[in-house]
């Protein structure tokens, strides 16, 4: 698996206005917290982006997240209890300049769903943004009632990457 961090603006839509993606398995741990962290980011550094997430799966549609995601986001300053999981669509790719994905499964299942080569080159390991080259993967904590912490640390060191080499890239 090779990632490589694109940086995709166009004439019709500028960095300014920037739509990211988040992605895991099920869209109720993991990508509900890099969701609101991201929104946190985007509101205090003042940029004009917009985020979302969704999951591979569809185990979970239209359930708010996990109670232990939506905790250690509370014990964080963060309010995420209002997201709805969904299922990542082949719109999603058209919509999208960048999908964030967890994990090695999910980098393959988003792929996999792209409509087109192109479009596919939009799916990047988040992780690559804190760790860049390693291919790192984010725990899935579903199954760990401690691994919340954890994956939300991470998260903030992947979300603050992104934002800085795409900031400074532009």
């Amino acid at each position: 698996m090779e990632c490589a961090y694109v940086v995709l603006a166009t004439a019709d839509r500028p960095m300014s206005s920037m739509k990211i993606l988040v992605v895991c398995l099920g869209n109720i741990c993991r990508s509900p917290l890099a969701h609101g962290i991201f929104d946190h980011e985007i509101r205090t550094r003042k940029l004009d982006w917009e985020i979302d997430s969704a999951g591979t799966g569809d185990y979970h549609t239209g359930k708010t997240p996990d109670p232990r995601s939506i905790a250690e986001a509370k014990k964080n300053g963060l309010d995420i209890s209002k997201q709805a999981a969904r299922q990542l669509t082949p719109e999603d790719f058209k919509t999208f300049d960048h999908i964030l994905v967890m994990d090695a499964m999910n980098y393959q299942n988003s792929r996999a769903l792209a409509p087109s080569d192109a479009l596919r080159d939009k799916v990047e390991l988040i992780m690559n943004f804190a760790e860049p080259g390693r291919n790192g993967q984010v725990p899935d904590p579903y199954w760990d009632d401690d691994g919340f912490a954890n994956v939300y640390k991470m998260l903030v060191k992947a979300v603050d990457g992104f934002i800085n080499t795409v900031t400074e890239n532009a």
